[in-house]
């Protein structure tokens, strides 16, 4: 079977040219007679990938010397916990712009290991389809906190908030490398690896030295501790060998086709074909659900003309079946996981930096076929 095209929102696909490096390496990396997924995390063999990567990710992020870059597990998710757990232990309370579900959860997350979450702004009045301009964040918080990117929603900040002295965390799970970002603006940055930057199972996390903390909140677990991670290199236990060995491959192909800059152009070029389409098909079939100004050139959530938002019987059973049979006809066409979040519902296009211009061609060239037959 040849290979699709894949629109997941992750784990998301990945460079073909990194995936046919890794097979060619299965059985013996590097000359010693072993997979990378066999092998000891403290080996000498091992070591320079872990090492590589870190120094890539500086590299290319250009992450200021008092940073530390560390490689966690739990996702994103776990991230939530920790933030609050480490950062939020002076005055006890936070800043949250709530833009979607996973800042949601993370400011529920929050509250329930005791912080103060102060909700400052919020899109919710428009269903998260666009981002509240804050431009200054000020009070005694210990932190404030965003999601940079939205992947439900297919929101994206054109702005970073000014906090002052208050340290910005921010989730970068689903943009991160997708365009050049200012790591000096924030305190904390994090990113799940598997949708721009490798298979599930790794976590990157950047942060300022002095937000580095020997007394986080009382009863926080060992592995929940940023120092824990800094002061071991990110081997206090087995890291996630294998899937950092794929990230380092990712940041190198990411090297070589120009860096944050090289994959802005590369994405601001797919999203404005979609969007191009989306904004002026003939007849208004679909419509992307995000407002301009707050687009995601890395999610794009679209419905059609079918989707009323009518709450009777019909009206739903309509929209369903013209979602089901888009979906049903896209994965025969080659073009898979376009099914859209029950939040949001119609469809979404994942197009990560992997995702080709030749992918989001295709994807416009059947959306017309579609749209002409229905």
């Amino acid at each position: 079977m040849s290979r699709v095209y894949n629109f997941s929102a992750g784990p998301s696909c990945l460079p073909e040219e990194v995936l046919k490096e890794c097979a060619a390496e299965m059985l013996d990396y590097n000359g010693t007679g072993q997979s990378v997924m066999e092998m000891s995390h403290r080996s000498k063999a091992y070591e320079p990938i872990i090492q590589d990567a870190e120094a890539m990710v500086r590299k290319l992020m250009n992450v200021p010397e008092n940073y530390k870059v560390l490689f966690v597990q739990g996702g994103g998710s776990t991230q939530f916990a920790m933030v609050a757990e480490n950062l939020g232990i002076h005055t006890g309370k936070a800043a949250y712009i709530n833009t979607g579900v996973w800042a949601k959860k993370a400011a529920a997350e929050a509250k329930k290991l005791g912080v103060q979450v102060d909700v400052i702004a919020s899109s919710e009045d428009k269903g998260f389809s666009y981002i509240p301009k804050v431009e200054k964040i000020e009070g005694d918080y210990d932190y404030a906190y965003i999601c940079l990117n939205n992947t439900i929603m297919g929101t994206h900040y054109e702005y970073i908030p000014d906090t002052g002295k208050i340290p910005l965390v921010a989730d970068i799970s689903s943009c991160v490398l997708s365009e050049p970002l200012d790591v000096s603006k924030f305190g904390l940055l994090f990113a799940g690896a598997q949708k721009n930057l490798a298979p599930a199972g790794v976590t990157l996390v950047i942060i300022r030295e002095d937000l580095i903390t020997d007394t986080p909140r009382a009863g926080t677990p060992t592995m929940l501790t940023y120092k824990t991670h800094a002061e071991n290199g990110s081997m206090y236990n087995t890291p996630p060998c294998y899937t950092i060995y794929v990230l380092d491959k990712v940041l190198h192909w990411i090297e070589k086709n120009g860096g944050a800059e090289g994959m802005l152009k590369r994405n601001k070029e797919k999203a404005d074909y979609l969007y191009n389409y989306l904004d002026n098909n003939e007849g208004s079939f679909y419509h992307a659900t995000a407002a301009v100004g707050s687009r995601s050139l890395m999610n794009v959530p679209f419905l059609t003309k079918y989707s009323t938002g009518a709450e009777d019987e019909a009206s739903k059973a309509k929209e369903k079946e013209i979602n089901d049979k888009f979906v049903k006809e896209a994965a025969a066409a080659g073009l898979v996981n376009l099914k859209g979040h029950r939040l949001v519902g119609g469809m979404r296009a994942s197009i990560y930096n992997a995702m080709t211009l030749d992918g989001v061609k295709a994807l416009v060239d059947f959306m017309k076929k579609f749209a002409k037959e229905n």
